[in-house]
């Protein structure tokens, strides 16, 4: 599964141009490409309701937390009825990283999202290097991040 997962993330390995993106939280921050310029960032779309999903959440939580990656986690909840929901999900499955609050509306700033979860991950040039559609592991992330220093 691991070789899998770095198949799938090294399928833009070349990088494509990416768009601006403006996400705001759940807490009003205002989340864009420019603003984290010398960072990774790693876009993850998610629901509460899809078991990969929440499978992930830790190794994203762990993502974020390592400083030593220099990466930013944002999340983006997908598919939701009640924005309380997610909120109160979120608090309990304790989610340090930034939480929005999407659409796809809000998700083509980044591109499709065929399935849930679906990642996406930016080089500290703010260039689209990788996504992958289903679930990702910190193991395979930080091989990627390792892989291209």
């Amino acid at each position: 599964m691991f070789l899998r997962l770095c198949v799938l993330l090294l399928l833009l390995g070349s990088g494509s141009a990416a768009q601006a993106f403006y996400l705001t939280d759940s807490k009003g921050k205002i989340h864009s490409l420019d603003e984290h310029r010398g960072k990774w960032v790693l876009v993850n779309f998610w629901a509460t309701w899809c078991p990969p999903c929440r499978e992930e959440i830790p190794d994203l939580i762990a993502l974020h937390e390592n400083k030593k990656n220099n990466l930013v986690v944002i999340g983006v909840a997908m598919d939701y009825r009640n924005p309380k929901e997610v909120l109160q999900f979120a608090e309990q499955a304790k989610i340090s990283y930034p939480l929005v609050l999407g659409s796809y509306k809000i998700a083509e700033q980044i591109g499709a999202v065929p399935g849930l979860p679906t990642t996406y991950l930016y080089d500290p040039r703010g260039k689209q290097v990788a996504y992958n559609v289903g679930a990702i592991t910190r193991e395979a992330i930080e091989h990627y991040i390792r892989s291209k220093r």
